[in-house]
C-alpha cells in the first residue's frame, strides 16, 4: 500500500510496522490520521521509517488502515 496521497510520506517498504498491545500502551499519543489521542490501555499501530526512526508515529488500527483512501487535509 501507499501512504496517503499527496503526504510524501515514505512507502510502506520504508516503515517498519508494529502493533502495540494494550498492556503496552502507556502513553498518550496523537493519531496522525485523525488527530485525536490515542489514550494509554489502548492497542494502535506504531509506524517506524527505517531511516528515520525519531519520526516514528502511532496510529489507530481503524485509521491506519484507511490512511490510503483517505483526502489529504
Amino acid at each position: 500500500m501507499s501512504p496517503p496521497r499527496g503526504s510524501g510520506g515514505p512507502t510502506d517498504d520504508d516503515l517498519e510496522v508494529r502493533r502495540v498491545q494494550p498492556y503496552e500502551a502507556t502513553k498518550t499519543y496523537l493519531c496522525p490520521g485523525c488527530n485525536r489521542d490515542i489514550p494509554p490501555g489502548t492497542g494502535h499501530i506504531v509506524a517506524v521509517p527505517r531511516l528515520a526512526p525519531d519520526l516514528r508515529r502511532h496510529w489507530h488500527k481503524g485509521c491506519w488502515d484507511r490512511r490510503a483512501t483517505r483526502r489529504p487535509r
